[in-house]
């Protein structure tokens, strides 16, 4: 079996995730590589130093050029800011290191095309985090599409609402700075339904969109009397869509709709059926056929957490269901098949510059009040 040595850049939430995925893979798989948690890495030496232990790890640095130029590390995972997902990749590349980063791939469209560039000229593998790809649901409605259950897609529509910045006392944090972040809710949460609306519908042709900022300026700490800081990113965006194939889509990403705590959604009508899909009841697939009888159609639920389902034989007996962590053993586990086997990994960079191309296009259209073509971007 072949082991691979890996470095993770970044020990807060996407840092806990992917440690934890790496835990399992090995419990629940039959991996044809084993993943060996050999060193992960923060800025703040007290902390990484305590994540090091209490995930796993068996050393820990506080540089990730450092970690990068480890040669007892195969792979680095990206999981920390996104301003520095450009410049570790490349760096990683540069070492001959196969990576795996968070969405999104960089800050914006142009660093997204170099880094793309550039690991392909070093040859390494690379794959995107586009986590929600493989929740069992979202991958039966991929297989449900590709027999031609629901027919020719007519419509999309998704969106992603959350509630953590309604509060305009919620303080400023890197998420609202351009230059970390690259963009507000529409790279944030938007750049999951784009992946999920390309995975399972096709292309994007052309958006029209806006936006807004409702808090403009925000508080630095959650202190009494805290400095305020500006907000550069949306708080919310709507956009209307036009796909390759001809269909047409609605989508909307905030961070202030009240009561919503990470609701993703989606779904599909076609000529022959339509599916629909809550991330916050993620193990199940809506699925309406219009071959039903008169008088007794009607969406139906299909509880997607059998051993026919993608990726549950893995798991639990029929009907146990699996929760948001697994989404993360599922495509770290792929990522070490297609190492191992020597096989292209999907989602790769290159999805991940398709969506940047995406989340720019809505961008412009914003800036412009009127409809961009993808394709131009």
């Amino acid at each position: 079996m072949k082991n691979i040595n890996v470095g993770l850049l970044g020990h807060r939430f996407m840092g806990k995730a992917h440690s934890n995925a790496y835990r399992k893979m090995g419990m629940f798989f039959d991996p044809s590589a084993k993943m060996t948690m050999k060193a992960i890495c923060g800025l703040e030496e007290n902390e990484v130093m305590e994540a090091a232990k209490k995930f796993g790890w068996e050393s820990h640095e506080s540089s990730w050029q450092k970690l990068v130029r480890r040669k007892d590390v195969d792979m680095i995972d990206i999981a920390a800011a996104t301003n520095l997902h450009k410049d570790a990749a490349i760096a990683a590349a540069g070492e001959g290191k196969h990576i795996f980063c968070e969405k999104p791939l960089a800050i914006n469209l142009e660093e997204a095309r170099e880094v793309l560039e550039i690991v392909k000229k070093c040859n390494v593998k690379h794959q995107i985090g586009f986590n929600y790809r493989f929740v069992p649901a979202v991958m039966l409605a991929k297989k449900l599409i590709e027999q031609g259950k629901i027919g020719k897609i007519f419509h999309v529509r998704a969106s992603f609402l959350q509630s953590w910045l309604t509060g305009p006392g919620t303080p400023f944090g890197w998420k609202l700075d351009k230059k970390s972040a690259g963009s507000g809710a529409i790279g944030d949460l938007g750049s999951h339904f784009i992946d999920m609306a390309r995975f399972l519908a096709g292309e994007f042709d052309s958006v029209m969109a806006m936006s807004k900022t409702f808090a403009k300026w925000r508080p630095v700490s959650a202190a009494a009397n805290s400095p305020v800081r500006e907000v550069d990113v949306d708080d919310c965006a709507v956009f209307a869509a036009e796909f390759k194939s001809g269909a047409l889509g609605v989508f909307e990403a905030t961070r202030v709709a009240q009561g919503h705590m990470n609701d993703l959604s989606m779904e599909i009508n076609g000529g022959l059926g339509s599916l629909k899909f809550y991330f916050e009841r993620m193990n199940e697939l809506h699925y309406h056929s219009a071959e039903d009888e008169p008088g007794s159609g009607g969406f139906r639920i299909i509880q997607a957490s059998e051993p026919v389902h993608p990726y549950m034989k893995a798991w639990w007996p029929a009907g146990h269901i699996i929760g948001y962590e697994h989404t993360f053993v599922h495509e770290l586990h792929e990522f070490a098949e297609a190492i191992a086997n020597n096989t292209p990994p999907c989602p790769s960079f290159e999805d991940g510059v398709k969506c940047a191309q995406i989340v720019e296009a809505v961008e412009l259209s914003c800036a412009r009040k009127s409809a961009v073509k993808v394709d131009e971007m």
